[in-house]
């Protein structure tokens, strides 16, 4: 992805209208298949200096196919007026300087760090090995698979990434479901008994974790009933996916 900043100095007659024609040119611009996400922001020191950002898939899918596409026109004459108060319009990529500050914590740590995801996997596998329809799939698993599991999905919610450094990262986790002819009966087994675990566990129940909890046991699973079908896709060579309040990895078609 590539990101483009737009910096404007508008003068104050023109403000009002200006974001205005903004809101509206907003609707072609998130129409547009090349375009991850934007936002116009006004600066508070000087309330005439406006940022616009604009993330793209590419720099030649936002010079070549946003603007020879459909829906340029409409977003171009939406802010025509304003064209001549640019003072910057540039691409910039991003770099490996990236992080979270401390304003709200992970799901890992909401959650209650490694003793948390321990607890759940040791309690969750002791109820599998009882269960008709799973017990089948993980006979003569690895001793320690649910400590390997604990340390893969405390990863994925923001904790340390054990996982990657002992055990191969996202492409090992999902070379261990190839060949292995999942059902989607079982599927949705696991992801039930894992969420009554939850609650017996004591995992927090509030809806906006439990809201992600949800989501990624419908991604993970989806994924390994893909990967242990008749016809998996490549191994991915992707880093482990990471999930956030709110954010997920993005879809790819």
């Amino acid at each position: 992805m590539i990101v483009e900043y737009i910096r404007y100095r508008i003068a104050e007659p023109q403000r009002a209208e200006f974001e205005k024609a903004y809101l509206r040119a907003a609707e072609p611009l998130g129409e547009t298949e090349q375009c991850v996400d934007y936002e116009l922001a006004r600066c508070t020191e000087e309330p005439g200096a406006y940022i616009l950002r604009i993330r793209w898939t590419s720099a030649a899918d936002h010079l070549e196919g946003f603007r020879k596409g459909e829906h340029f026109a409409a977003f171009f004459a939406e802010i025509r007026p304003y064209v001549e108060s640019i003072e910057e319009m540039r691409h910039y990529e991003d770099t490996e300087v990236v992080g979270r500050g401390g304003a709200n914590p992970t799901l890992y740590e909401w959650a209650g760090g490694a003793g948390a995801f321990e607890r759940l996997f040791a309690r969750f596998y002791e109820r599998v090995s009882e269960d008709e329809l799973l017990a089948p799939v993980f006979a003569g698993k690895d001793p320690h698979h649910a400590e390997h599991v604990a340390a893969w999905l405390g990863e994925v919610f923001g904790g340390p990434a054990r996982y990657s450094a002992q055990r191969g990262g996202h492409r090992h986790m999902a070379s261990r479901h190839v060949g292995r002819g999942l059902t989607e009966e079982q599927r949705r087994r696991w992801v039930a008994l894992l969420i009554d675990t939850a609650d017996e566990v004591g995992l927090p129940d509030d809806p906006e974790f439990r809201a992600v909890f949800a989501y990624y046991l419908e991604w993970g699973t989806r994924m390994a009933l893909i990967y242990s079908g008749p016809n998996p896709p490549p191994l991915p060579e992707s880093p482990m996916p990471r999930w956030d309040w709110g954010i997920t990895p993005p879809y790819r078609g």
